[in-house]
């Protein structure tokens, strides 16, 4: 653990970055993400929390033009995914088995210097959830965690200045079948383009449409 203490935002600033992001429906195509930022972002999704820290996901950044061409056609329509600086296709694992656990377990002995038999009790626990769900009940757990990511991928981004457009609209089978997610052994939840907004995208002025906070939080 570093003794580094970060420079945090003011509440201001939070506010105002969280004010400022907003859906983009129409990216600049000729404006692309730098490597530094574009590094802070992947970082980001490392950083991402997930129920016991398992991870159950893979993000995949379609850079290449032939495959992100043939993507509008099973995104309704949607250019964002063209013409946006980079294109993240949020995926879960569609096995979560026993060696899964054990590649995580051996992971976490490296990064905390302890040894496996000290794990024990995690393994267990692990082993136990896993076991005492259905297929179906694992992928919803694991497509719950990939919003997780999600949610602090498009965080972050706003905080660097850069936009996004968090999109359901598309379809997985297609996606799965163009990337080759499914031989990979994952499969398409989400998808979230990132990059910067069109000067012309009448959507970054209008105000944000929300209920008010008495309506939304309920102190109990």
């Amino acid at each position: 653990m570093s003794d580094y203490t970060p420079n945090f935002l003011s509440t201001d600033d939070l506010l105002a970055h969280l004010q400022w992001r907003y859906a983009v429906k129409q990216f600049d195509p000729t404006r692309k993400i730098s490597a530094t930022d574009w590094h802070a972002l992947e970082q980001s999704l490392i950083l991402s929390p997930s129920s016991f820290g398992l991870q159950p996901w893979k993000f995949f950044v379609v850079e290449t033009p032939k495959l992100r061409s043939q993507l509008p056609e099973f995104s309704w329509g949607q250019l964002q995914v063209v013409d946006a600086s980079h294109l993240v296709v949020f995926a879960i694992k569609t096995k979560i088995d026993d060696a899964y656990i054990n590649a995580y377990l051996a992971r976490m002995a490296e990064v905390r210097d302890t040894s496996i038999d000290r794990l024990a009790p995690l393994a267990e626990m692990l082993r136990g959830f896993v076991s005492g769900r259905s297929a179906d009940e694992l992928k919803d757990w694991a497509k719950l965690q990939a919003y997780i990511a999600l949610g602090q991928f498009m965080t972050s981004a706003a905080h660097l200045g850069i936009d996004t457009c968090p999109m359901e609209g598309f379809s997985p089978a297609e996606y799965d079948r163009i990337l080759g997610l499914t031989d990979k052994g994952y499969a398409s939840v989400v998808l979230c383009p990132a990059g910067y907004r069109d000067p012309s995208d009448r959507y970054a002025q209008l105000p944000k449409v929300r209920f008010p906070q008495g309506e939304m939080i309920e102190t109990l």
